[in-house]
């Protein structure tokens, strides 16, 4: 005590005002002088740092200063030798002025390009050496920023403000020099070292920067208090006692949260700008895109505290979907009230806080499902919770369709904001569903599409062996087209009901690359079955009775008309544009990735592209070959009937029958026909049933064609009259079905054209193909009307 009175204290005259002011705060009272070894002590650390920082800034300011220097020197250096050089050709034209145009000339073509030449050189040397001055300069601010903000991260809280300043004016540097080297790639891309060299050190600064501002602004939201208690009951209403921390955060705490997420997003956005420099003429949109910083620390600490719950609920997930929808709808307002103005000011374009936040907390249920759920799921145990795999089944099924709903009820939250999601929009699509999980696993897609089939065959099974599903008509099952018009049974909307279910799942599926792939696993294998059970009911019928039993012939009819109704219904859904971005990925290779087929799409237009078309061929070919088996019975059969009508040839010597208007040998033929063709008609749809008709038509002009005219049959007046009155007859048995009967017997209705020509005219003209287009005759040969001309017996 002794040495402290007998050391002189400076008069207060000597002291300046603020140290008299620092004086009287910390030494007001007597008891505050007991506090003065520690405030002398604080007064020498503080002053032993800044007498270090200012040796660090004097050692970086001659460094700068011997760096300058040299570049100063070399341009002195530069300019003097162009200052020599314009001395030696001043000296040189006026020594060689008296050369008169000839020295001219040669000073003007040689020596004045390549002066011109050397002082562009030199002036891109200088323009060079300014640069690197500058980006020299503004990286040593950078790195001078980063290591103070690394030296005061460790000191007190009260200096601790200091260091978010000097962070922030590293943020602005590190702008400024951002705009610079965006500069110098567009006007000097000669300069890549250059910028190669300053990128190499903004990124070891930016290595430092990022995480203290990540750190930074986590330890903020801890003392803001997130993330928010979670209720134990997700299935409860919305939650009054939780408040929202990010509504409820005021004052200076307020302003530092505000201050430190425009710093976090002006980060995110230098690092966006760089990207898009340094990624110059690349495929940019996967690398340019990263999820919005500061809404990845909202989501983060929320989720983790969420899995807590989740691990109760292994066998109960639809408490795990509740919860992540009622946190997500809870706080979703807040990113567009709050947040979503913050971003907009920090310049941070295409970003929608509302959107990151929703696919955020679906991103982290997706992480959550494939790590914990879905291999539970995927590989049942016996004595574990999945039990067997029947119940294993049951639990997949039940856990897609929570998926699928929690999907839905997300979707209507983003378009709650007025964000459209489309098909196109395949980006926003996947973030912003939980079955993202498949993207990544496509064998737990193809064990999905498993299960779907399985469960759907099961179904089918008994729809299948119910007979009354064979033969009551369907009712169109709210399809687009209707059964009723095609005549189809129950069994082909029940098939359409399960594909259709098939492709209902198949819609919320994120990628068209995935799609593509379940309805292939999924679907087309009901297709398949749908068609073999079809071939199965009419090869039976044509094994048992040969198609000539009524029966056989109504069950064939029912199968084509369940073919027709199936192929009508695919071609209507291939006509979407749902179906039609799905045929255009098509052809994807099993041995890609989702992503890489969704990158690797190209278009084709068509039926031929449709997902489906190969099933519509089999199914047209189907309709088409046992239509024209139903045609080939029928005609056979009629064949057998008027075999003796066709092999008399005497009938057409004589004149018909008294009270007979047709053959009688030609009335149970007619009889057979006309009654299986009602048969068919009733039972058969109509476009099918036209082609039936047509093809027996085409069959029986055949058959009476070379049978009776081409049979060598001798043709008198009474015979030509009596042949004439049987084909009426027969015109008129298809006349129910068009205007021109006529017209589908073609061969027959021309050859009893020729026999009723008169026998002066026949005489009189030759048959030729000129003498045959005058009268009609377009699809006999010359030698066929010749010899049906010869057939023909005239009696005086």
């Amino acid at each position: 005590m002794d040495s402290v009175v007998q050391s002189p204290l400076p008069p207060a005259s000597v002291l300046s005002p603020s140290i008299l002011s620092f004086l009287n705060n910390k030494l007001r009272t007597d008891q505050s002088l007991s506090q003065a070894p520690t405030l002398l002590s604080e007064l020498q650390a503080q002053c032993g740092d800044l007498d270090q920082a200012l040796i660090d800034l004097n050692r970086s300011l001659g460094s700068s200063l011997l760096a300058y220097a040299s570049v100063s020197d070399r341009a002195h250096g530069f300019l003097s030798l162009i200052d020599s050089q314009l001395t030696g050709l001043e000296s040189s034209t006026r020594s060689r002025s008296s050369d008169g145009e000839g020295g001219v000339e040669q000073i003007l073509g040689e020596e004045l390009p390549a002066l011109a030449k050397e002082v562009a050189r030199v002036e891109s040397v200088r323009t060079y050496a300014e640069t690197a001055l500058k980006l020299q300069t503004m990286i040593g601010d950078i790195e001078d920023a980063v290591s103070s903000t690394m030296k005061k991260n460790s000191w007190k809280h009260s200096l601790k403000q200091n260091s978010e300043e000097l962070r922030l004016v590293a943020f602005k540097t590190l702008k400024l020099t951002e705009d610079m080297l965006t500069s110098v790639t567009k006007t000097h891309p000669q300069w890549a070292h250059l910028v190669s060299a300053v990128d190499h050190r903004v990124d070891r600064a930016l290595a430092i920067l990022r995480p203290q501002a990540i750190a930074d602004h986590r330890a903020l939201l801890t003392s803001l208090g997130w993330p928010p208690p979670l209720s134990s009951t997700p299935d409860s209403g919305r939650s009054n006692d939780v408040q929202n921390p990010l509504f409820t955060m005021q004052g200076d705490l307020k302003d530092q949260y505000y201050e430190n997420f425009l710093a976090l997003c002006s980060l995110q956005e230098l690092q966006r700008r760089r990207k898009l420099r340094q990624l110059q003429g690349y495929n940019r949109e996967l690398a340019l895109y990263q999820p919005l910083w500061v809404i990845e620390e909202l989501v983060n600490p929320i989720a983790l505290a969420s899995q807590r719950h989740f691990s109760k609920w292994i066998d109960k997930p639809e408490f795990i979907f509740a919860l992540v929808y009622k946190i997500t709808r809870d706080y979703v307002d807040s990113m567009d009230e709050l947040l979503q103005p913050l971003v907009d000011e920090a310049m941070l374009t295409g970003y929608s806080c509302r959107e990151e936040w929703i696919s955020g907390m679906v991103s982290s249920l997706s992480m959550y499902l494939a790590k914990e759920i879905f291999p539970n799921y995927a590989q049942p145990d016996e004595d574990g919770v999945m039990g067997t795999q029947e119940q294993a089944k049951i639990s997949w099924l039940h856990l897609v369709d929570l998926m699928i709903s929690f999907d839905k009820q997300i979707k209507s939250l983003i378009e709650h904001s007025g964000i459209l999601l489309s098909f196109e929009d395949d980006g926003n699509f996947v973030k912003a569903s939980s079955l993202n999980v498949f993207c990544d696993r496509p064998d737990w897609l193809d064990l999905w599409a498993e299960i779907e089939l399985s469960d759907i065959l099961d179904k089918l099974k008994l729809e299948t062996g119910d007979e009354r599903n064979w033969t009551v008509k369907g009712q169109g099952a709210g399809l687009l087209s209707d059964a009723e018009d095609h005549k189809a049974p129950a069994i082909s909307s029940a098939y359409l009901r399960c594909l259709s279910s098939v492709v209902d799942r198949c819609r919320s599926l994120p990628r068209i690359s995935m799609r593509s792939r379940f309805l292939r696993l999924a679907g087309g294998p009901v297709i398949h079955k749908f068609l073999d059970c079809l071939l199965f009911r009419c090869q039976e019928a044509e094994g048992l009775t040969a198609l000539t039993d009524n029966d056989a012939l109504i069950k064939v009819a029912n199968s084509i008309n369940a073919a027709r109704y199936f192929e009508s219904v695919l071609k209507e859904w291939c006509e979407d544009v749902f179906f039609l971005e799905i045929g255009s990925n098509q052809y994807d290779q099993p041995g890609m990735s989702m992503g890489e087929q969704d990158g690797n799409v190209d278009p084709v237009e068509g039926l031929e592209s449709g997902i489906f078309y190969k099933n519509i061929v089999k199914l047209e070919e189907f309709r088409t070959e046992w239509a024209e088996k139903i045609s080939v019975v029928i005609l056979r059969g009629f064949d057998a009937e008027c075999r003796d009508y066709v092999k008399n040839r005497r009938q057409w010597q004589e004149k018909g029958e008294d009270g007979w208007t047709v053959s009688k040998y030609l009335v149970g033929a007619l009889d057979y026909l006309q009654g299986k063709v009602l048969v068919v008609e009733v039972n058969l749809n109509a476009v099918d049933f036209v082609g039936v008709w047509r093809s027996l038509a085409g069959g029986i002009d055949r058959l009476f064609f070379n049978g009776i005219l081409m049979s060598n049959a001798r043709f008198h007046d009474g015979g030509v009259e009596r042949f004439g009155r049987d084909l009426e007859v027969l015109f008129g048995a298809f006349g129910a079905w068009c205007l021109r009967p006529e017209g589908f017997f073609p061969r027959v209705s021309e050859g009893l054209k020729l026999l009723k020509i008169g026998e002066e005219e026949l005489q009189n003209s030759l048959a030729g193909e000129t003498w045959m287009k005058e009268r009609g005759i377009r699809h006999l040969s010359v030698a066929e009307a010749e010899k049906i001309v010869k057939s023909r017996v005239f009696t005086s």
